[in-house]
């Protein structure tokens, strides 16, 4: 109890100083150090396993080999199949607390995924190593961050830490492209966050000139598609009241609107794909499309594809009717829609979000290390922590440290590995001294 109450006044403290670690977190460290090189092979053995979202089998192999691992930590596994959105699955592993739940603290969620964005036919297959960096597809997005993940709960384990724990990990088979309708790709995801008080995110540490921030907040991501019509005929007629502007004017005047008059803090929007001319057609995806035109005949059909990233689901809401106001006022002689597919939600940063970073900065004084500050929105793209802020407090990042995520050459700083896997072991096992019914809040408020 002495212990317990030590911690969470250094916590509350406003000042800096380095706390000492307990025997039982230096337990963890001492695991953490000892275990790194069968970590360091796990990462190659996952990596070498091509698992881009839609190579099904791929994304099913990297659960097989993580299945054994949780259930040798005393974790409940099971596969969710994914059938019906045309994803691999869901993985859930579930450690449940012995004396009932809610009584082994903080009731925690571990968010994951288990695919990439490298499929089958892409050229950047194999995992390398040179020095410290490691390179090869997923590396730091986020197979480092799986490893992160389970070394930080094996840690715990050797510690005596895990025992007396409220777990459940969540890790998808389709991060990098959600399987639609998303109620169900999310279901499992969704469905722990309500029987839980935390989430903690183990995609990539953002990390700048080497100082780590911490990410309590996440923008959303949402696809927009754009349609406008016009009448056809010759050149000549252009603008007249008879023929008016044409599609590529229309769909012209709208861009450049978006352009000036949707800007917001916190907000970007961007348009990925303008087809237009004599004819246009998109192919299912909306990816690529084909045209015809002559520079004589007025095009009567174009289309753009893009995407909204916000801060928070009101500001995503209010940006929506600000492009449909704008949409709606046409050239003469056109017409056109916008439509707003279900995308990514947004993590605002909150209290409970900053609390829980001023506890990850507790382990850093306790390891000796600076404290993280909080990454700027504007820096991080949508995950899978968004679909479960509402219901709990979160952190996104706290996995692998590495650069170049989601182009051919992606690394992972090998040496980074083991401060990554401290940090979220001491933060899980912090977690697991408060009582679930104690906001974080609290804990954190002036003395």
């Amino acid at each position: 109890m002495i212990i317990i109450l030590s911690v969470l006044l250094a916590f509350a403290s406003t000042t800096f100083a380095q706390t000492p670690l307990t025997p039982t977190e230096t337990k963890i460290v001492q695991t953490v150090n000892a275990e790194n090189p069968q970590a360091l092979d796990l990462i190659r053995q996952l990596v070498e396993i091509n698992s881009g979202t839609r190579n099904l089998e791929g994304v099913r192999a990297v659960g097989k080999v993580l299945i054994p691992q949780f259930e040798a930590l005393g974790f409940h596994v099971r596969w969710v199949p994914m059938d019906e959105v045309q994803r691999a699955g869901t993985l859930v592993a579930e450690h449940l607390c012995p004396a009932g739940t809610g009584k082994c603290g903080k009731r925690m969620l571990l968010i994951g995924h288990m695919d990439t964005v490298f499929e089958k036919d892409s050229p950047f297959q194999h995992y390398s190593v040179n020095g410290t960096t490691g390179t090869g597809p997923g590396a730091s997005d986020m197979k480092g961050g799986l490893v992160v993940m389970l070394y930080a709960l094996k840690a715990m384990q050797a510690a005596g830490a895990l025992e007396n724990s409220e777990i459940t990990a969540v890790l998808s088979g389709d991060e990098e492209s959600a399987g639609r309708p998303v109620a169900i790709a999310r279901r499992d995801m969704i469905e722990a966050a309500k029987h839980s008080d935390v989430a903690l995110e183990f995609e990539g540490q953002a990390r700048e000139h080497g100082t780590y921030f911490g990410s309590t907040s996440r923008r959303g991501s949402i696809e927009w598609h754009l349609e406008a019509t016009g009448s056809t005929g010759h050149s000549a007629g252009i603008f007249s009241p008879s023929v008016g502007y044409g599609a590529i004017y229309e769909i012209a005047r709208i861009l450049d609107t978006f352009r000036t008059q949707v800007p917001e803090p916190n907000l970007t929007f961007s348009v990925g794909l303008v087809v237009g001319g004599t004819t246009a057609q998109l192919n299912p995806d909306g990816t690529s499309g084909t045209v015809t035109g002559k520079d004589n005949i007025i095009p009567p059909i174009a289309y753009a594809n893009g995407d909204i990233r916000a801060l928070s689901n009101d500001q995503a809401a209010r940006v929506e009717q600000k492009m449909q106001a704008i949409v709606a006022q046409h050239l003469p002689r056109t017409n056109a829609t916008i439509k707003f597919d279900e995308g990514y939600p947004s993590m605002a940063p909150t209290a409970g979000n900053r609390a829980l970073l001023g506890m990850l900065n507790q382990v850093n004084r306790s390891l000796g290390k600076p404290e993280m500050p909080e990454l700027d929105p504007m820096k991080r793209g949508a995950g899978d922590v968004s679909f479960v802020a509402q219901y709990v407090d979160a952190l996104a990042g706290v996995g692998a440290s590495g650069s170049g995520a989601h182009a051919a050459g992606e690394t992972i700083d090998l040496s980074a590995q083991p401060l990554n896997t401290k940090r979220a072991a001491l933060l899980m096992y912090l977690l697991t001294q408060v009582d679930a019914g104690k906001n974080l809040t609290d804990l954190s408020a002036p003395k």
